[in-house]
Parts: C-alpha cells; sequence; structure tokens
C-alpha cells in the first residue's frame, strides 16, 4: 500500500511517499504525478515515510526525473531514509538521482 499525500504551490509540487513502492502502487504514484507535472519547475519526493521501492518504482522515478529535465524542471528527492538510500546506491540510481 502507498499513501501519497501532494501539496502544491505555484509551479512547485511536493509528494510525501508513505509504505511501499512497488508493481502495484507504482502506476498510482506515476499518474499522480503526471497530472500535475505540466508547468512545474520542481517536483519533490519527500521519502521519508517510504518503506520499500522495487524496479517498477524507480522506473517512475526515472521517467519522472527525465520529464522535468525535459521541461527544464528540477526533480528532487529529500528526507531519504537508509534502506531506500541503500537500494538506490546499489542500483546506481544515487548517482542519476538529486538527493538532499
Amino acid at each position: 500500500m502507498l499513501i501519497i499525500d501532494k501539496k502544491i504551490e505555484g509551479d512547485s509540487a511536493c509528494f510525501r511517499l508513505s509504505g511501499r513502492l512497488d508493481t502495484v502502487t507504482a502506476p498510482q504514484l506515476y499518474d499522480e504525478i503526471a497530472e500535475v507535472r505540466d508547468g512545474l519547475k520542481e517536483l519533490i519526493l519527500d521519502c521519508e515515510s517510504l518503506e520499500y521501492i522495487s524496479s517498477a518504482g524507480l522506473r517512475v522515478l526515472l521517467s519522472n526525473q527525465k520529464a522535468m529535465t525535459k521541461q527544464e524542471g528540477t526533480m528532487k528527492l529529500i528526507h531519504v531514509n537508509e534502506t531506500i538510500m541503500e537500494i538506490f546506491e546499489v542500483t546506481g540510481f544515487s548517482e542519476i538521482l538529486t538527493i538532499e
């Protein structure tokens, strides 16, 4: 289960993720971001309460990173916990994504 709490202010959006970002929930996150992504200059994903991320979840992050770069915006992940950071490091995503 994934709980998504989104907050949009002007051309910035923050999505607080809680739970599991996996094959079942990745399409939900993709759709929610896609609804508001056009026109954004900043996309923030708060991963403090994210417990797990699968390859499907990684694909959603990568596709949104590419989309934001294409529209000359930025995407960053904040409050990444140790478990999720380890997955990013093992997969090489820590080199691709902006993590603060």
